[in-house]
């Protein structure tokens, strides 16, 4: 029996996608080993989103060779797609952001064929939407459902509308199939997620809120959660679903990426500091206790001090629960590579630590005001005595319990607060 091995870099999408290669690979007879590991084939799902993520996609190329020298190497995904170096790749397979949905079969045929083939599109080319088929995550209780690839939005920064193509979605009946499977599988959370998951069904009948609508229907599953969505595209009808539905996770993620309408202008986000906080009040008016968490660039070219200082008044009067910091990664292509005044990159590391103590000490404020409340937890692990999971609004929660509570859906009352972490107990 062949032997294959897979390295994920990057988002949930590739989460996602990395699970049904595995499934497809099986399918026709392979086993999985750990990449760690020497395999037949290896396989390396890249990233793209800055240039750290594509240098580990090259780096895990380099790994798969020194594992076995004589191994199939298949390199599929965003760095491939936007990367016109990765042409040059001395690899057996490579495979863009389209034919993912048969990457189990054109790695077999090439590997059988001992031929290298490359199958990459051009952007044109990545219209349609493949859906892709994951019937169980294994080893774990959240599942991941990818609704939709793709963006239109081509943020000044960002690399991955050329790396993922136009927005695309996979259609509602086939998606509820899928979580209904998921469902049948034992999976009680679903996470919804894709390149620009509000964007779902743009173009169709469909919509995220009709998806939602139906799926809080779905027997047996007892979470669903949005992965990502952008300010705009939180709706009056999705914030009241989501307000009168237990099911649905009481966290929004929404990236706001600077606190300075000046950056925001410069980075072509399609919103002002205003509006953005003006939606955070309603939402906050229907549900105060939500999480509202968020992505944060630090050191966009042209970043004043006051810029900085303007972000950081933003992060606290907006008080998100968390923040993703990340230094601006410059990406050939994009529009922000040919601006001004880039900020040098041990300043873009001070300003992302500045950052990242608040968004630190912010998070610490937000899970200490459930100590003394109930919270609704899927626990996820078990680790030195406790059940470790995560309330709906994201929180990581553990109480001492043993493998009974794995994949159950618990009421508990927190009782101390560490910073990071909640301690509870069960009921009230």
């Amino acid at each position: 029996m062949k032997r294959f091995a897979i390295a994920t870099l990057g988002c949930k999408v590739n989460l996602y996608e990395s699970e049904s290669y595995v499934e497809q690979l099986k399918q026709l007879g392979y086993q999985e080993v750990d990449f760690k590991e020497p395999a037949d084939i290896y396989i390396i799902n890249t990233c793209a989103v800055t240039n750290t993520a594509s240098q580990k996609s090259r780096q895990k190329i380099n790994q798969a060779k020194t594992h076995n020298a004589d191994a199939f190497v298949c390199v599929v995904g965003c760095y491939v797609q936007s990367d016109a170096k990765a042409q040059n790749l001395d690899v057996d397979l490579l495979v863009g952001s389209s034919n993912k949905d048969q990457l189990a079969q054109l790695i077999d045929q090439a590997y059988q064929s001992n031929e290298k083939v490359n199958m990459v599109q051009t952007y044109d080319d990545l219209q349609q939407f493949e859906a892709l088929q994951v019937h169980q995550f294994h080893e774990k209780t959240r599942a991941f459902l990818k609704i939709q690839d793709g963006c239109n939005q081509f943020c000044s920064y960002c690399i991955i509308p050329y790396a993922r193509g136009k927005e695309r979605s996979l259609a509602l009946a086939s998606a509820l199939e899928q979580a209904r499977g998921l469902v049948a599988a034992g999976h009680k959370e679903i996470v919804l997620t894709g390149i620009h998951t509000g964007r779902y069904g743009h173009g169709t009948n469909d919509s995220l809120y009709e998806l939602l609508k139906e799926m809080v229907a779905i027997e047996g599953l007892l979470r669903i959660r949005i992965s990502s969505i952008e300010m705009n595209e939180v709706s009056d009808e999705i914030l009241a679903l989501i307000a009168s539905e237990d099911k649905i996770a009481k966290h929004l993620h929404i990236p706001i990426q600077s606190g300075s309408d000046t950056m925001l202008l410069a980075m072509n986000r399609p919103y002002t500091i205003a509006s953005f906080k003006e939606k955070v009040k309603q939402i906050r008016k229907l549900m105060p206790d939500i999480s509202i968490s968020s992505d944060i660039i630090m050191g966009f070219p042209g970043e004043s001090e006051a810029d900085v200082q303007t972000t950081l008044q933003t992060i606290k009067d907006v008080n998100f629960s968390f923040l993703h910091v990340f230094p601006f990664s410059k990406r050939d292509g994009t529009k922000a590579e040919t601006l001004q005044n880039h900020v040098p990159k041990a300043l873009k590391k001070e300003r992302c630590a500045v950052v990242s103590a608040q968004s630190k000490a912010q998070y610490a404020d937000y899970i200490a005001s459930f100590v003394g409340k109930k919270l609704t937890v899927l626990f996820e692990t078990i680790k030195d005595g406790y059940a470790v999971g995560h309330s709906s609004e994201y929180i990581q929660v553990r109480l001492k319990g043993d493998n009974s509570l794995l994949n159950q859906l618990v009421i508990v009352t927190a009782i101390h607060s560490d910073g990071q972490v909640l301690t509870a107990n069960i009921g009230g």
